[in-house]
């Protein structure tokens, strides 16, 4: 006979030793205040209502607007930094979500998300429409498309989560959320219980039901069999409704849930959802599309396809180069490295579900791409703020409080990159490879698992696999790069 653990709701667990930010003088105790996720979003949201003003009204000089420097410089050179170093911390600050919360003051969805669309299909499609447009209509440069994209962004959201109970628009359609649900794979923080044995022993659940006022977790995470990062937003809500201060922001291996075959809440095991593996597919050959887009080569390649096509559209070109760097490649390269895997270790099992359960060995060279990419513009162009800033403060009017209304970045001079040209490349190529030795090291857990007599066998199709993905990375960063979006474009 068992005895049944009583606790009190004021007696926090000890039972991990890990540095836990929770825990941390001051930080802590912010993040434990129930308005701290609203203090942190009212900012971003000001910001973007600023990037929005600014693209619909300004100069639609790419440099010059507060929309396109702030979305496609800054926002995406913060948020995969932010990733490296901590976890998903725009989506803890995310501007969406504040005029959602307000609405919800007033209107109570009682919708249920259809169940036939409880997978990451739409949330896929939205993120390759997202890349696409972005190449289509050359979103980096038109302050006015960046503006409205932002504005449909708050409209769908309030539709969605207006209608329909939990967080759908996060968990299964957001393309931003998307992409940083598959990078905080690699993330070095997660939030979870400190101890196993109080979530057990706890009969409420308030972590997934909520507590009085306080909302449990939206995207159905329940703390007792939550594991990783997978479609959590860190927006802290299960710390603030569990009565016994069990969940904490504690470190991890990055990417270790990678090759775990746990059942996980909300999510199920990773070997048996083909649609995350999907997405670890987009996001890691999307990386190569991205940086594709803004190499010379990428001119040659549309002539060719414009002219096998028979056409001078960029449209139809576009999209023939995106299926076959989206689904065409990685359907062909993960069937047959699946496929040589099969032969070679005598694996069992269908050739689908092997290439679903490796796809995730993927995601830590993705992340080094697409933190390679991203740091690079954010580095080259972290300035270009000011020149914008200035702009439309001086549209504002603020030559009539005694401040500069003329001259560049209020009369300072350009200060150029944040670190010394030379250091770039060494840079981007130190992130990739780091990245590619994060895949490796996957690939090979997974083989150990399912070959433990030929795991070389089994990991050798994928090794290659990855070091050619990493070649053509390579490549791509050894080529000269358009300065998007900043004051250093020819």
């Amino acid at each position: 006979m068992t005895t049944q653990t009583t606790l009190s709701p004021s007696t926090p667990s000890s039972a991990s030793t890990s540095v836990d930010l929770m825990a941390l003088p001051g930080l802590g105790r912010f993040l434990r205040w129930r308005h701290a996720r609203t203090t942190l979003q009212v900012p971003l949201t000001l910001i973007a209502l600023l990037m929005v003003l600014d693209g619909l009204q300004g100069p639609q000089r790419a440099s010059g607007n507060l929309a396109t420097v702030l979305a496609w410089v800054h926002y995406r050179g913060l948020i995969i930094l932010a990733l490296l170093v901590a976890g998903n911390l725009f989506c803890l600050a995310c501007p969406f979500m504040l005029p959602r919360n307000l609405l919800r003051r007033f209107l109570r969805p009682t919708w249920v998300w259809p169940r036939r669309l409880r997978h990451k299909g739409m949330g896929i499609l939205l993120l390759v429409l997202l890349l696409f447009a972005y190449e289509l209509f050359d979103l980096w440069a038109t302050p006015w498309w960046t503006a409205w994209l932002v504005v449909a962004y708050f409209v769908i959201l309030l539709l969605v989560d207006g209608l329909f109970r939990g967080a759908p628009f996060c968990k299964y359609l957001c393309p931003i959320g998307q992409f940083n649900f598959v990078a905080s794979l690699v993330s070095p923080l997660e939030v979870r219980a400190r101890d196993p044995q109080v979530c057990a022993d706890c009969r409420t659940k308030d972590c997934i039901r909520g507590r009085g006022k306080q909302r449990g977790c939206e995207l159905g995470l329940f703390q007792a069999r939550k594991v990783g990062n997978m479609d959590c937003t860190f927006c802290l809500d299960c710390v603030h409704a569990c009565p016994y201060d069990n969940v904490g922001i504690l470190p991890r291996l990055p990417a270790s849930e990678l090759w775990s075959g746990l059942w996980r809440s909300g999510i199920g095991r990773f070997s048996r959802r083909p649609d995350l593996a999907a997405l670890a597919a987009v996001f890691t050959f999307g990386a190569l599309l991205n940086a594709f887009g803004m190499v010379s080569p990428i001119y040659t390649v549309e002539a060719w396809l414009g002219n096998l096509l028979g056409t001078r559209s960029e449209a139809p070109v576009l999209g023939l180069l995106f299926i076959i760097a989206l689904v065409v490649e990685p359907v062909l390269l993960l069937g047959l490295a699946g496929g040589l895997a099969r032969r070679w270790a005598g694996l069992r099992g269908g050739l689908l579900p092997l290439m679903t359960r490796y796809a995730y060995a993927l995601v830590p060279l993705g992340f080094g791409i697409w933190l390679a990419h991203y740091s690079f513009h954010f580095l080259t162009g972290f300035w270009t703020f000011l020149p914008a800033l200035h702009g439309l403060w001086a549209r504002l009017g603020g030559a009539s409080v005694g401040l500069p209304s003329q001259g560049a970045n209020f009369g300072l001079p350009y200060p150029g990159p944040l670190i010394p040209m030379d250091w770039l490349f060494p840079l981007e190529l130190g992130f990739i490879v780091l990245g590619w030795v994060g895949s490796l090291l996957v690939a090979y857990r997974l083989a150990a698992q399912d070959a433990p007599q030929r795991t070389w066998q089994a990991f050798l199709p994928w090794a290659g696999l990855l070091l050619l993905l990493l070649l053509a990375a390579l490549w791509l960063m050894g080529q000269p790069m358009e300065m998007r979006g900043t004051p250093m474009m020819g």
